[in-house]
């Protein structure tokens, strides 16, 4: 009881229910109960957190960048990140094979660790409570963003994201031009190859257009997963 005394301090919160934390700490690896159904709830969570935070904390900001933003902080990079700040490695519960192969250092593990303590919390208090939590453990990367960090445009954003899990870049096409001269509309189509998705955007230059159509599948890669 003591290492889990240990690890809520770094969380940041107190459990009423104990269970609830050792269950979010319990990979399917694990015979019995898991934490991948805390694990949904949490991705939920956090990513309405993270929303709302950027929502407030740049309200001149575009749909589009806020939608960019959110996904540098949400994506699996940035939560195994902070699982290893938490030190999450020492806590996780993995079966025999998983333990063998090291699983405690790896990244896909503890980022759904760090969303399953999300929704543990959410759980085991309330919104507000989790919110608080939530927000001190991206409190370093939001204040970053103020400061301009993390200013890329959502294709090189997106092209990064594929790139870094082995995907397809994505193909941008043209599908219509309406308007006359300074007045035209471009409308183009983002294809992903894996995972299959098809986004739309539109602008008054191609360029932007094609912004906005990489936007709209980060955003549909955050929202679908």
């Amino acid at each position: 009881m003591d290492k889990l005394r240990r690890l809520q301090a770094a969380l940041g919160y107190e459990f009423n229910d104990p269970a609830l934390l050792t269950l979010a700490l319990s990979h399917r690896s694990v015979a019995g109960r898991n934490n991948e159904r805390l694990e949904f709830l949490g991705d939920s969570i956090v990513n309405h957190i993270i929303a709302e935070a950027l929502y407030s904390q740049f309200p001149k900001a575009r749909e589009g960048e806020l939608s960019r933003m959110r996904a540098s902080l949400v994506k699996g990079d940035t939560l195994a990140e902070i699982g290893r700040e938490l030190e999450l490695g020492g806590f996780v519960i993995l079966g025999l094979g998983e333990r063998k192969s090291g699983g405690h250092r790896r990244s896909s593990i503890l980022a759904d660790t760090v969303e399953a303590i999300a929704g543990a919390i959410l759980l085991d208090s309330d919104v507000e409570q989790c919110r608080r939590c939530v927000l001190r453990w991206f409190e370093g990367r939001l204040e970053s963003l103020g400061k301009g960090a993390g200013g890329k445009d959502p294709k090189t954003l997106l092209q990064e994201f594929l790139q870094g899990r082995g995907h397809p870049l994505p193909e941008y096409e043209l599908l219509t031009v309406a308007g006359d001269g300074h007045e035209q509309i471009f409308h183009i189509a983002c294809h992903l190859a894996r995972p299959a998705l098809v986004v739309e955007g539109a602008g008054s230059s191609r360029r932007r257009a094609e912004q906005a159509a990489a936007a709209a599948a980060l955003e549909g890669l955050v929202t679908h997963g």
